[in-house]
């Protein structure tokens, strides 16, 4: 089924009016409960609609005096039949339907707008709108009125029992386009496209090249067609099928103009000096992406680093932080110069960028401080403030944690950063190193909507803290903090993090590295193995029930890489000590054994199959992966180039020229992930003069249909949290490699 809506159900905007009083008084009773809104506006759309079923949107919007605690009421006319809710409770007796508040979104300011969606079912003839909608009980006109003078109610009838609709642990998710994309192979032009998660099982697609249908029968084996002889510049659409019934067609193509890669031209900030004369350029960084508009593509937030960036045990002053944001078509929407009170370098800024509040736009958080400037040129705190020391260290003045608005770049809140830094020296040394290691993350902690995690230390005190963007404003969820919970759970994160629902309770965990944070804040399980610089968290082991954990080891005395039982902590194998083991990856590389192939920088000399067994030689890089060619096994993805790993050496898949990686030694990509196209994953590198970002994509043609990895929530946050401190790759809940089981539909809904 296609994002956009059939003529049928083409999107309304439904402003009711009183005419259905008899409704309105019969619910007059919610009155003496809840705060009545004198003026109220619906826009009711139909999203999707398919054979037997269809999906509602329902945005309600204030007009009247504030309400806290709200139930919209109204009457389908032809039989529609509500079976899954989100953002409301909703319950129904034969025609009434009626939605309540979910707590988060009760209160709705004046002018204020909340929004709830459902899935129902329909008739397959007619599915008209509802004419006549009522808030607390009185009718949403499009303008406003009097307040109501409260009356003496009669005791209501009693109504039949109704049993209200079971949201089923749903997730939102992003309402993305088909992503659908050409590149020019050969003679011909290959051309991709996504399933999405809220895609009927049976979906079926067909592509046009202008007007012209170019498959013979509905495609569905896979979603991507190679057009042989067609013109390099031809622009296509797809067209679901569903129920028989074709679609409408979905955006047109991206054209891949490079052949296989697109440049998307970006605009360096112009370098500068240090207060001690050293002299700085900007070099394009990590990146993510988001959509910002709600338009459903994907925009890229990228960070620019000056060259003079440190590691945090290197003093010395750096130049300020940019972060950008840029259309996949070519333009820049806005850009946030984090200020002299930020330090540039891997540990200092980790940026997020995903809908927290659930309106269809996403949203960028990070750490600010006084002389932020936003995307609109306001400034945070104190412009005239500098905090920096001799050392080019800041370690004192105030510390914010802020929400941006993905659209504009404009500040929406800023809260103090928990945890502050305190007594330096508490962290692990005096001198500002230790203090300043950041990590962040994106979790559905409540497991339908995604909230902000926020840390700080990992190598003596820890403190992780959860944050909810709900009606504008960051509240903090729980604090997980060390110096309280016990000394064992000092010194056991990582140089990055991990989130994943380990325990399967449909809720989201935090692996910090050596120890695990369950949903609520609370330790789930800890090792005590200590600190590590990479950690992979995925089905790993399909041969056995849920997750596991692959991670190396910095301590010469512990073991230098494990993997462990991702609900319990149980260590299923492990390596000898072997020093500082700084680089470990996880995935399924070679169809030649059974599940992922683990290997490491010192931790035993080959990989090991997910018994811990050696099968095979060690890989030529240990860093990034990535799904590239026809078949499910990963593929080896190391500075500016793919390689497939065989028995005897790789084989190469891909140079990329004219472009560079980033984080020095670590030579990982801007990003990497399923950004554009089919399942499999995409590129993004700077060009070598930072004037373009190049986003690579393969062109080999797969028989393998999975839908878009970012609709499974594991991986979706996994690309929000891969900009963390040391980049590490996505890893999905479910295994994709040889010998796969078909992947599970996700459990996912759309605003």
């Amino acid at each position: 089924m296609s994002r956009s809506s059939p003529p049928s159900s083409r999107r309304l905007r439904v402003i009711c009016s009183v005419a259905a009083l008899a409704l309105a008084a019969s619910l007059a009773p919610v009155l003496g409960v809840q705060a009545a809104a004198t003026g109220c506006r619906v826009d009711y759309s139909v999203s999707t609609q398919w054979s037997g079923g269809f999906t509602g949107n329902v945005a309600l919007t204030n007009l009247g005096d504030p309400v806290n605690g709200w139930t919209l009421n109204w009457s389908f006319a032809a039989g529609q039949q509500v079976s899954q809710a989100w953002n409301s409770t909703v319950t129904q007796s034969g025609t009434q339907v009626s939605a309540t508040d979910a707590g988060y979104n009760a209160a709705i300011a004046t002018g204020a707008t909340v929004s709830f969606g459902f899935n129902a079912s329909w008739n397959n003839s007619a599915n008209p709108a509802p004419a006549v909608f009522t808030l607390n009980g009185v009718a949403c006109t499009g303008s406003t009125g009097p307040t109501p003078t409260p009356t003496v109610t009669p005791t209501p009838t009693p109504t039949p029992t109704v049993t209200p609709t079971s949201s089923t642990g749903a997730r939102q998710v992003e309402d993305l386009d088909r992503g659908l994309i050409s590149a020019r192979s050969g003679s011909g032009n290959f051309v991709a496209w996504r399933l999405l998660g809220t895609d009927p099982a049976d979906v079926a697609f067909n592509l046009y090249r202008g007007s012209t249908k170019v498959n013979a029968s509905p495609i569905t084996a896979s979603t991507n067609y190679f057009d042989s002889g067609a013109a390099a510049d031809a622009s296509y659409t797809v067209r679901a099928v569903a129920g028989g019934t074709e679609q409408a067609a979905s955006e047109s193509s991206l054209r891949f103009s490079g052949g296989n890669y697109l440049d998307v031209a970006i605009q360096p900030p112009s370098g500068g000096s240090t207060p001690d004369g050293v002299a700085y350029t900007y070099a394009a960084n990590d990146a993510s992406v988001g959509d910002l508009d709600g338009d459903g593509r994907y925009e890229v937030i990228l960070k620019w680093e000056p060259t003079n960036a440190k590691d945090n045990s290197q003093s010395g002053y750096t130049g300020n932080v940019y972060i950008d944001a840029y259309r996949l078509g070519g333009g820049r929407m806005w850009r946030i110069n984090l200020g002299r009170n930020i330090r540039a370098g891997a540990h200092y800024t980790q940026f997020q960028v995903y809908d927290y509040d659930g309106d269809g736009r996403a949203e960028v958080a990070m750490k600010t401080a006084d002389g932020t400037v936003d995307g609109t040129g306001t400034v945070i705190g104190n412009s005239s403030a500098d905090y920096r020391n001799s050392s080019g260290y800041v370690l004192s003045g105030p510390e914010y944690l802020t929400m941006f608005n993905g659209q504009n770049g404009a500040a929406l809140s800023t809260v103090g950063y928990d945890p502050p830094r305190g007594t330096v020296s508490a962290w692990g040394d005096s001198y500002g190193n230790r203090v300043d290691r950041f990590l962040a993350g994106t979790a559905y902690l409540d497991g339908t909507r995604p909230s902000l995690i926020m840390a700080r230390g990992y190598y003596t005190r820890t403190v992780v803290a959860a944050w909810d963007f709900r009606n504008g404003s960051l509240t903090q969820r729980w604090k997980f903090d060390s110096n309280s919970a016990g000394s064992a759970y000092t010194g056991q994160g990582n140089h990055q993090l991990s989130v994943a629902d380990v325990d399967a309770d449909g809720k989201d965990e935090i692996v910090y590295g050596a120890m695990t944070l369950n949903d609520n804040g609370t330790v789930l399980w800890n090792t005590g193995l200590g600190h590590g610089d990479a950690l992979h968290v995925g089905d790993l082991n399909p041969a056995r029930s849920g997750l596991e954990v692959f991670k190396v080891d910095e301590d010469a005395s512990k073991p230098s890489s494990w993997m462990a039982d991702a609900r319990t902590g149980q260590i299923l194998w492990q390596t000898g000590a072997s020093g500082d083991n700084g680089r470990g990856v996880s995935a399924d590389i070679w169809s030649g054994s059974a599940g992922a192939e683990s290997w490491s920088a010192s931790g035993g000399d080959g990989i090991f199959n997910p018994s811990g067994q050696i099968v095979g030689r060690k890989p030529s890089s240990t860093n990034f992966l990535a799904w590239w060619d026809a078949d499910p096994v990963r593929e080896l993805l190391d500075a500016t180039r793919i390689d497939k790993y065989g028995t005897s050496g790789e084989t190469r898949l891909l140079t990329a020229s004219g472009v560079h990686s980033n984080n020095g030694t670590k030579a990982t990509p801007a990003l990497s992930g399923d950004l554009l196209g089919d399942w499999r994953e995409e590129v993004i590198w700077a060009t070598s003069d930072n004037t373009a970002l190049r986003i690579h994509t393969t062109t080999a043609v797969t028989d393998r249909r999975i839908h878009t990895l970012m609709h499974d929530t594991q991986y979706r946050t996994a690309i929000a949290w891969q900009n963390t401190a040391y980049n590490q790759p996505p890893h999905p809940s479910f295994f994709i490699g040889s010998g796969m089981s078909t992947p599970p539909r996700p459990n996912v809904y759309v605003r």
